[in-house]
């Protein structure tokens, strides 16, 4: 299936790991896995799942998928390994990669999933972590190539936490494939800096594409070809929850606000959504929506990633 893999072997960790052409090539093999899921591409591979976060879509499409792909994974939560009782992250990675082929880490720190990767002889897959959402951006990217037949000049408009994983990872997955991407979000909440910077030193050297950000909503979503939303309150910050839902109201994705986007706009959610909280009932369920293409479509991009990675 794959003539020229430079992915072999290597870690997935962020987007801003992988060039053009190394995310072209996912995709490539993820139409086809889609065609046919029943490839058993990795036969007897073990994949080590461990999960320090609670999950529904990661960890279903990451076991479904090794399991389609003729694999098993092994489920570890934090309460069943000896990292909960101190056992470092690197003698962890060590023993791990003796006894399996490949490592998903679901975690709240980033630099937990590098210090994983630096002491592994296995390929690491972020599965999640506080900073970044790899996996997730990219079965995004995926969803809109399928709906629109292209990536390159589309605009798409983050609303919301613009702080948060998602948020990074789209700044790496827009500079990536030279997509005009504005982040509407309070001030407070906008990207981390030096990631701002990393992304756009990307669309610079790749001569296409566009980050900014606009703090007016109905300004920014104005011809947009994709609205994505996330939820306001991620993990780990429920005590800011109500905090939240006062700042962010006038970014909730309602009809009204996908009005102003062009008229075939999509409407994106990784899931899952807080219903009538950053996304209304209507546009969640409405005709626009594709959101449960883009959960699929996490399985199949996700096959693609550990078959390119540990095949």
């Amino acid at each position: 299936m794959k003539s020229d893999n430079k992915l072999k072997n290597k870690d997935l960790l962020s987007i801003a790991d992988l060039e053009k052409e190394e995310i072209d090539l996912i995709f490539t093999v993820t139409k086809d896995l889609k065609k046919d899921k029943n490839q058993k591409l990795l036969p007897g591979k073990i994949l080590a799942m461990i999960f320090q976060k609670l999950s529904t879509r990661t960890r279903v499409s990451f076991e479904a998928g090794i399991s389609q792909l003729g694999g098993n994974a092994i489920f570890l939560s934090s309460k069943e390994i000896q990292l909960k009782r101190g056992e470092t992250v690197e003698d962890t990675a060590r023993v791990l990669s003796r006894y399996v082929d490949g490592i998903v880490l679901r975690t709240y720190e980033h630099k937990e999933v590098v210090r994983l990767a630096s002491a592994a002889t296995v390929p690491v897959i972020n599965g999640l972590t506080d900073l970044l959402h790899p996996c997730q951006v990219l079965s995004d990217l995926y969803t809109i190539l399928e709906k629109k037949g292209k990536l390159g000049g589309l605009k798409v408009v983050f609303l919301g936490d613009g702080g948060n994983n998602l948020s990074h990872s789209w700044l790496f997955g827009a500079a990536r494939t030279g997509m005009n991407l504005v982040i509407s979000s309070p001030s407070p909440y906008w990207p981390d800096k030096k990631l701002m910077s990393q992304a756009k030193a990307i669309v610079e050297k790749q001569g296409a594409g566009s980050i900014e950000i606009d703090q007016n909503a109905a300004r920014a979503v104005a011809m947009a070809d994709v609205i994505y939303t996330d939820v306001w309150t991620s993990m780990g910050q429920e005590q800011e929850q109500e905090e939240r839902k006062k700042i962010f109201q006038k970014y909730q994705v309602n009809s009204e606000l996908m009005s102003k986007a062009k008229s075939d706009a999509i409407f994106m959610h990784c899931l899952p959504a807080h219903r009538n909280e950053e996304v209304t009932d209507d546009v969640l369920d409405g005709k626009q929506s594709v959101v449960l293409d883009e959960a699929e479509n996490r399985l199949h991009v996700q096959k693609a990633i550990m078959y390119l990675l540990m095949g």
